[in-house]
């Protein structure tokens, strides 16, 4: 039975070089995203490698979407899970729309628990798979005018982190990428150019994250911060206070019009 590396949000950014580089190394492909000409065209790059590339068009901010998806795949054998799919938006939370809340919770938080659930369950009862959860250095931080993108974020790492004691015993890897401001679609789609902390660091290429995310879960890492810069701000954020910390994200972050 053939084994496959599933990827959530991959048509672009993160998501996409994660499939490119999985492609290279042979690994047959389970793609899931919105776009299905993207999908298509993706698909028909990666071809070309040799390898078989499934794509599922799903709106994963969508519960039964999710629900769908996890029924077409529930045969596959996957052998590498990567959660990548999620987005952020920026302002101020009591000015924001409902419907984007609560696509914002169901995309990054509830899809990647059930996939995360659904999938590892197999990998345990097999003895073996890795499963990437894509968080971020917010992460680590309370997040004013992204408070619950950084919310939700926080959430993967915790959740990831737990899921990784309680399924080595069982051979299966669990890791918490966490990178910080990176060139994709995400920056524009949640409206980061009018936020004074995204622009105040420096943007990595979206290869380079999932260059170092697969590295670093082939080297069984648990909490894979990317960069040298990043690493030192998470430390940082460890040994000074959470006041403080609030207080230093707000202030930078914070523009005076939305």
């Amino acid at each position: 039975m053939k084994s496959f590396v599933l990827i959530t949000g991959a048509t672009s950014g993160i998501g996409l070089e994660f499939a490119k580089i999985y492609a290279k190394k042979k690994e047959n492909l389970i793609l899931a995203a919105r776009r299905e000409e993207e999908l298509k065209k993706i698909k028909e790059e990666l071809e070309k490698y040799q390898i078989e590339v499934k794509t599922h068009r799903a709106d994963l901010s969508k519960p039964q979407e999710v629900k769908d998806f996890l029924g077409k795949i529930k045969d596959e054998d996957i052998k590498i899970l990567i959660n990548n799919a999620g987005f952020g938006d920026f302002g101020e939370f009591v000015n924001s729309d409902a419907q984007k809340i609560e696509d914002m919770i169901n995309l990054n938080i509830l899809a990647l628990t059930l996939l995360t659930r659904a999938i590892g369950e197999k990998m345990a009862k097999k003895g073996g798979g890795k499963i990437i959860n894509v968080a971020s250095t917010a992460s680590f931080f309370p997040g004013a005018y992204m408070s619950l993108y950084y919310a939700t974020k926080a959430f993967v790492l915790s959740l990831s982190e737990s899921l990784y004691v309680e399924l080595k015993p069982k051979g299966v890897h669990v890791m918490a990428l966490c990178p910080g401001p990176t060139n994709t679609n995400f920056a524009s789609a949640a409206n980061l150019g009018k936020s004074n902390l995204f622009k105040a660091f420096s943007r990595v290429k979206a290869k380079d994250v999932a260059e170092y995310g697969v590295w670093a879960a082939e080297h069984n890492k648990v909490v894979a911060v990317h960069g040298f810069g990043n690493k030192l701000l998470v430390s940082l954020g460890k040994i000074s206070p959470r006041t403080l910390n609030r207080r230093i994200v707000a202030k930078i972050q914070k523009t005076r019009k939305y």
